[in-house]
């Protein structure tokens, strides 16, 4: 029972992540029906942000790790929220009357840019970095399991930051006008509501949520890398989709379930195939979800067209 305990905990660490970033994904189709690319890799900045600011607080002889904490959260959040407005100000709205294929392709070569530009100008970018452990690191008792404190605190984190993005979409007049302007922008436009700063504010949002999750994966795997946002980017979309892509519930489903389905696979495949690599898990994750996708391709949650976002 601990065992099974255990797997169930990493499918929910796993998919607080994935959703985080899925979210993100759906609150930009919703705004602007576009598929932002280059998401993954802005959460990969956000993490080295965050990995610099806890690296300058300790050359400043502040030892905290909480200090180093609040710093992280906050430089990897203010990095990536101002990198998201920028996108979506100099790139997604010039192509916001372009063909949907040209937005497509100009933030999957933005990605690679921000990439690469990580792995060559930052020191020492092209191998892993061990990422700070900052959380108290012992051990809750449920029972017959025993779970890290650090990673119930990155799993109660997480749930929060997903709750209070919901929160501000479903409860606040800032999401009003994100909804408002997911549902028609140009009626929104002659309602009074400024379409530019709330497009701008929610990719600043969502660029932030998916900056978060890169920083509780730098916690929770206590390394980052610069490929690190590729495949969180590939799984949070394939999450967005499978969900159901420009419906926030779908998002957060789909990214519980990609993570379910890659711990069952670490969990079935070793018994049904003696020696098989433990990464077999992402291709049973990816082909599950591709008969998911053929079998419902409008998500498992389908849009509703009068309420987006």
């Amino acid at each position: 029972m601990s065992e099974i305990g255990q797997y169930v905990f990493n499918g929910l660490m796993l998919g607080m992540i994935y959703a985080m970033v899925a979210v993100g994904f759906t609150l930009f189709f919703g705004v602007l029906d576009v598929i932002k690319f280059s998401h993954g890799d802005t959460l990969m900045v956000g993490a080295f942000a965050g990995l610099t600011a806890s690296t300058g607080v300790l050359m400043l002889d502040i030892s905290s790790p909480w200090i180093r904490l609040l710093a992280v959260v906050i430089s990897a959040v203010c990095v990536t929220g101002l990198l998201g407005a920028a996108i979506a100000k100099f790139l997604i709205l010039p192509l916001h009357k372009a063909p949907p294929l040209n937005t497509l392709l100009a933030t999957l070569m933005l990605g690679t840019v921000m990439r690469e530009s990580v792995r060559l100008f930052y020191p020492d970018g092209s191998n892993s970095k061990p990422f700070p452990s900052l959380l108290p690191t012992g051990s809750v008792d449920i029972g017959t399991l025993a779970l890290r404190a650090d990673n119930v605190i990155l799993l109660i984190s997480g749930l929060a930051i997903i709750a209070g993005v919901h929160f501000l979409i479903t409860r606040t007049r800032l999401g009003m006008a994100i909804r408002a302007v997911a549902q028609d922008g140009e009626t929104a436009r002659l309602m009074g509501i400024n379409f530019e700063a709330v497009v701008l504010l929610t990719f600043a949002l969502g660029s932030g949520m998916a900056a978060l999750a890169g920083v509780m994966n730098g916690l929770y795997y206590n390394e980052i890398n610069f490929n690190v946002g590729l495949l969180l980017g590939v799984i949070g979309f394939s999450a967005a989709i499978l969900g159901g892509l420009g419906n926030i519930y779908g998002a957060i489903l789909g990214g519980f379930l990609f993570a379910a389905l890659q711990v069952l696979g670490s969990a079935l495949l070793p018994a049904l195939i003696p020696n098989i690599p433990s990464a077999y898990k992402d291709v049973f994750a990816f082909a599950v979800v591709i008969i998911l996708m053929a079998w419902k391709p409008t998500g498992l949650i389908a849009e509703k067209s009068s309420e987006r976002v």
